[in-house]
């Protein structure tokens, strides 16, 4: 007799299961997080999406889903041991249509993100995006990154329809946050939202934690000698999660577009640069480029493009250097990493860093909606940045 595990869908606001029978179920699903968006001639049901996430979990008798479950619980887990597997479309995001896979164990519930996507630019993010996550948790040592699991790809016969998705980590508890305005004060603020017990603002110490941590886990990933980093990364997509428990605040990075070098090394190949000076100035770009990008958002998420108090700036400098300080110096420099970009950096005068700024401003996007609101802020955020560099 084959084993299989009971499946039952949930829409991520519902603890009523759907089915066939449900008015849902033949309703198509948004292809955006921004409902007026005018979306591809694409269209697959609520149950195309809920069969396909069946179809690829229950390939080769659940191969994947029991490699992940016995990874995550460090014993082995067979279908024997699953009770029932649950499975909660949670939102419509730019590149994927996220579902949380909740497996019932006896004495447990672990839970995984299936990563759905449907658009040609989904499906190509979902590909890179994979091999990507699976590189650097090999390569570092961090933990800042969901694990993956496994991939695959469903055909939509109705549809006519090829999804592309991948099993990965559920960071359980962890939260999007975006710039909101606190009715309370009319201020600018983090707003952390939470579906379970209510959105709720960040006090001033827990934003402060926030933007240093985040700063930190993009400057962990970083290679010193090759220049590549992490980068495409916004906070109006919701790439940062956080979770706020007992005021401690820790925030993890839950997508990994792309990851390459700024510019080339400095022999015109990727081999490491052997140039301490080199990999000094390219600290300098790189911390300039993330303390920018760290003060872009867009209001509740989906709203104009917002700019954050200086906070962030002085927390991107903080958390820069605190992932620095974990950074071997290798056989390029004689004192310790951190110490001798610190040294380096003071160097620099003001007007020297607003021309570095100015240059990395000069490359985005002309249509870009980032670009009016940086050139309004530019000459100050220079002074935050300044400021807490001479401190």
């Amino acid at each position: 007799m084959t084993i299989r595990p009971q499946l039952k869908y949930f829409l991520y606001s519902s603890d009523q299961a759907v089915d066939k029978e449900s008015e849902i179920w033949a309703a198509p699903i948004p292809l955006s997080r921004k409902p007026s968006e005018k979306q591809d001639d694409i269209s697959i049901s609520h149950g195309d999406y809920f069969c396909a996430a069946r179809d690829f979990l229950e390939k080769d008798s659940f191969r994947q889903l029991l490699s992940a479950l016995s990874q995550q619980l460090r014993q082995d887990v067979t279908l024997r041991n699953i009770k029932e597997i649950r499975i909660y479309l949670e939102k419509h995001g730019e590149f994927y249509h996220p579902a949380r896979i909740e497996t019932l164990l006896p004495e447990s519930r672990v839970s995984f993100v299936l990563n759905v996507a449907v658009s040609g630019a989904g499906k190509d993010c979902a590909q890179r995006e994979y091999r990507l996550l699976q590189k650097l948790n090999k390569d570092f040592s961090f933990s800042f990154l969901p694990g993956v699991f496994g991939r695959g790809r469903v055909f939509i016969q109705a549809a006519n329809l090829e999804l592309k998705m991948f099993l990965a980590e559920w960071l359980e508890g962890y939260n999007e946050f975006h710039i909101s305005r606190d009715p309370s004060d009319n201020k600018l603020k983090i707003v952390v939202w939470d579906p379970e017990f209510g959105n709720y603002f960040l006090t001033t110490s827990q934003t402060m934690e926030l933007y240093r941590q985040a700063a930190m886990v993009l400057t962990a990933y970083y290679n010193v000698e090759t220049f590549e980093h992490i980068f495409s990364w916004h906070h109006a997509a919701g790439d940062f999660v956080v979770k706020c428990q007992n005021d401690k605040v820790d925030v993890r990075l839950v997508t990994v577009r792309q990851y390459g070098p700024m510019f080339a090394s400095n022999n015109g190949s990727d081999s490491p640069s052997q140039d301490p000076v080199i990999v000094l100035e390219a600290l300098v770009v790189f911390l300039l480029n993330l303390a920018l990008r760290m003060r872009l958002d867009r209001l509740d998420g989906t709203g104009e493009i917002v700019w954050a108090d200086k906070v962030a700036a002085q927390q991107s400098l903080k958390g820069f250097l605190d992932a620095l300080a974990l950074k071997s110096p290798g056989s390029l420099m004689a004192e310790p990493l951190v110490d001798c970009f610190q040294q380096h950096l003071s160097s620099y005068a003001r007007s020297e860093l607003l021309a570095l700024n100015r240059a990395l401003v000069a490359k985005y996007h002309p249509l870009s909606p980032d670009l009016a609101v940086i050139k309004q802020h530019i000459a100050q955020h220079v002074d935050d940045l300044y400021a807490a560099a001479k401190h």
